[in-house]
């Protein structure tokens, strides 16, 4: 048996197909989708998803940026905020972007709290793209 995967973000729908197996970063740890799964709700943090897809066997990678994932009768529907294919993400980038987000939080560790916060999300964010895009940390 399978999985019917939905992600879908305010202006586009990510994924929309069939799976073996979803790994998604819900906000008490990583939680594994098999068919059969009990129905579900769960709120998701910013991480990165893992979609092992129906025909090829393969793992897709998608960095999510936080949201809720319902499970029901085999189907997992996921509304997020914001969502990026693993493979459509330029690593390099990526790295650049994640390397800056650790350098603004150091920045930020000894001012004002609301800037702690903004950092920390930011870098949470460019990991999330980065470990999609499969780069390491």
């Amino acid at each position: 048996m399978t999985l019917t995967v939905r992600v879908i973000s305010p202006d586009k729908t990510v994924w929309d197909s069939e799976a073996e197996e979803v790994i998604i970063p819900s906000t008490t740890g990583q939680l594994g989708i098999l068919s059969g799964h009990a129905s579900m709700l769960t709120a998701l943090d910013i991480g990165v998803m893992r979609v092992r897809a129906e025909k090829s066997k393969d793992w897709v990678a998608i960095a999510l940026m936080g949201g809720f994932a319902e499970v029901e009768a085999n189907e997992v529907t996921i509304l997020i905020n914001g969502a990026e294919k693993g493979d459509t993400i330029d690593k390099e980038a990526a790295r650049i972007a994640y390397n800056e987000a650790e350098s603004s939080l150091e920045k930020a560790e000894n001012g004002d709290l609301q800037a702690k916060i903004k950092a920390q999300k930011a870098l949470k964010r460019a990991r999330a793209r980065l470990q999609a895009a499969g780069g390491v940390n």
